[in-house]
């Protein structure tokens, strides 16, 4: 196995576990919680937040890293295309964070369990329609990552 096909892998899972962070909090964390009283779905979206902002930097890093890297050293091998996608949606993925997620976390985590925003309910349905925009371009990435390097191992 070459040094490119290892990193070629480890950039799949990179953004593979990215993706499925992305996927399970929306579709399989988001909507029970929103079941909780108010206080539990404060105290549970702060909890959240304060672990996913270790752990999904801890993912995202190395594949945006590996992802653009690889993109450049790769540029006359199949699957070429595939990995522009990857990393255009990556961007996007980042935008989308940066506009509409990383706001609402860094102030969830300042709300007063006790005292919350009165709008907070508000601003949470707000950040979660970017949300979902974010969810398809980590999934995206990760499938266009994936692709083009079963198309580099092919033609090995």
């Amino acid at each position: 196995m070459t040094v490119m096909t290892v990193l070629d892998l480890m950039n799949v899972f990179f953004a593979g576990m990215l993706a499925g962070i992305e996927f399970v909090i929306h579709y399989g964390v988001r909507e029970p919680a929103e079941q909780l009283s108010d206080h539990s779905q404060l105290q549970f979206r702060k909890a959240l937040v304060i672990k996913l902002r270790v752990l999904v930097p801890a993912f995202f890093a190395p594949a945006a890293i590996l992802g653009i890297g690889l993109t450049f050293l790769n540029t006359t091998m199949p699957g070429f295309v595939f990995r522009c996608v990857a990393v255009v949606a990556l961007l996007i993925w980042i935008v989308i964070r940066v506009i509409g997620t990383v706001p609402i976390n860094s102030a969830t985590v300042d709300w007063a369990l006790d005292a919350p925003p009165q709008d907070w309910k508000a601003q949470v349905t707000y950040a979660e329609r970017f949300h979902i925009v974010g969810v398809w371009a980590a999934v995206l990435t990760f499938a266009c990552f994936l692709l083009a390097v079963a198309l580099r191992l092919a033609t090995h």
